[in-house]
């Protein structure tokens, strides 16, 4: 079997595992009241992005089957989102909108006070230097890297407030890394096809990631950053994240893209209206 051919499998094989598990799993957490109401006051299933993990570990199986496998970079990459997700799942269950905020959070921890966000921070900081010190050699890329996943995993986690947006900008810069930094295709498009099968469910507002997929696909983002970008794009990207969080720090983003009409149109482009109760 050809390269192009394992791929399309291995992104055919993403699409219908993803669309499996949520067949089953939208009904599990309905079932079992693992649920919230969106922004619109709307009870719909939370955290379903713990799928996403659960998709790459049976692609991956498959593309090791098929002599593909991307090597011990995938298994890094998997127990990476694995941990990363289950931060997020915690989150998702039983964080609170008490303290808003990195700085918030961070405070909170120095004086004595473990929040959900505090652990995600700490948790995802050290799974990021985790994963980075097993792909990279040298401390100043292990530190960059390590940055970079860890950051881009909390800007897509910041962007999903609404239906579809994360996901959006996820698929926007799935495409700008893709192109500059030529990723593997073997490694990351499973997840894509993963993303693109859920889609329609977060977009219609039929149900959350929450920061159980936020968080896989923002490290996505950096690691295809971390492993193909030379140093100074590297920088760049970083030097361009730590301004977007502390812009958003200050400034909320939703009233931002609502005030400006090419955002506002992309941002609700797809979504239609959701009627309350759908």
């Amino acid at each position: 079997m050809n390269a192009t051919s394992s791929l399309g499998l291995a992104a055919g094989a993403a699409f219908a595992t993803e669309l499996l598990i949520l067949f089953f799993l939208l009904r599990f957490m309905s079932r079992h009241r693992v649920t919230a109401p969106n922004y619109r006051g709307i009870e719909i299933p939370i955290a379903i992005g713990v799928s996403f993990p659960a998709t790459l570990f049976v692609v991956f199986m498959v593309e090791r089957i098929l002599g593909v496998y991307p090597g011990g970079e995938a298994g890094v990459y998997l127990a990476a989102v694995t941990g990363i997700s289950l931060l997020g799942f915690i989150d998702d269950l039983i964080g609170t909108r008490d303290t808003l905020g990195f700085r918030g959070h961070i405070r909170k921890l120095f004086h004595g006070e473990l929040t959900t966000g505090g652990l995600k921070a700490v948790g995802g900081g050290i799974i990021a230097v985790y994963a980075s010190a097993l792909l990279f050699k040298s401390w100043q890329d292990i530190l960059v890297n390590a940055l970079v996943m860890a950051l881009f995993a909390n800007l897509i986690n910041l962007l999903d407030l609404r239906p579809g947006r994360a996901i959006k900008g996820f698929l926007v810069l799935f495409v700008i890394l893709f192109f500059a930094a030529k990723s593997d295709l073997f490694l990351f498009l499973p997840l894509l096809a993963a993303v693109l099968a859920y889609f329609p469910f977060d977009l219609k507002a039929k149900a959350m990631m929450g920061d159980s997929g936020s968080n896989v696909l923002g490290f996505t983002l950096g690691l295809m950053c971390a492993m193909r970008m030379n140093m100074p794009f590297r920088l760049g990207f970083l030097g361009f994240l730590i301004v977007a969080h502390l812009f958003t720090e200050r400034y909320s983003l939703t009233e931002i893209i609502e005030r400006c009409a090419l955002l506002r149109y992309l941002d609700n482009l797809g979504r239609g209206g959701e009627r309350r109760g759908e």
